[in-house]
């Protein structure tokens, strides 16, 4: 199997952005399945606990796809894929299901396909609000502790 050279010790939306860009230019040019109206985009990478360890998780948007993609942010934390191809990983918001990918100038990452093609998106702004959408559901922002309201506790007289 495959490694990544390193784990993305920064975002690494640049770098998605970049290769995904020439891909975008070279191997995908001419292919009927590209929304005009789209162009490559990192959303939303944030660091998360992953069951192995620490992962950069974010939506990666293409003329071509909406993927969630999951890239290591430590050694040996992207979660092993088996023989038949795909690996369920428990999100906080839902459990979903994970492919392995590699590209030479990336090294090894997770994606679940969220839209492929992604003719049903008029514009860069809404295919954004969907990606936004999709990782505060997948990754809900900590709520705060409940005060606690019991009558013990509002006199005083303990917890």
């Amino acid at each position: 199997m495959s490694q990544s050279p390193q784990p993305f010790a920064a975002t690494p939306a640049a770098q998605l952005e970049a290769l995904f860009r020439d891909i975008a230019a070279t191997r995908m040019q001419g292919i009927p399945i590209l929304n005009p109206a789209l162009q490559v985009e990192a959303i939303g990478f944030q660091q998360w606990d992953g069951p192995q360890g620490r992962l950069w998780a974010g939506v990666l948007l293409t003329p071509w796809f909406m993927n969630l993609l999951l890239l290591p942010a430590e050694a040996d934390s992207l979660p092993a894929v088996p023989p038949t191809g795909e690996t369920v990983i428990a999100l906080p918001g839902d459990a979903l299901p994970f492919m392995a990918g590699h590209e030479a100038a990336l090294g090894d990452y997770r994606l679940c396909s969220l839209f492929s093609p992604v003719m049903q998106f008029a514009d860069q702004d809404s295919a954004r609000a969907t990606a936004l959408e999709v990782l505060r559901l997948l990754f809900p922002a900590p709520q705060a502790a409940a005060p606690d309201l019991s009558r013990r506790r509002l006199f005083g007289l303990g917890r």
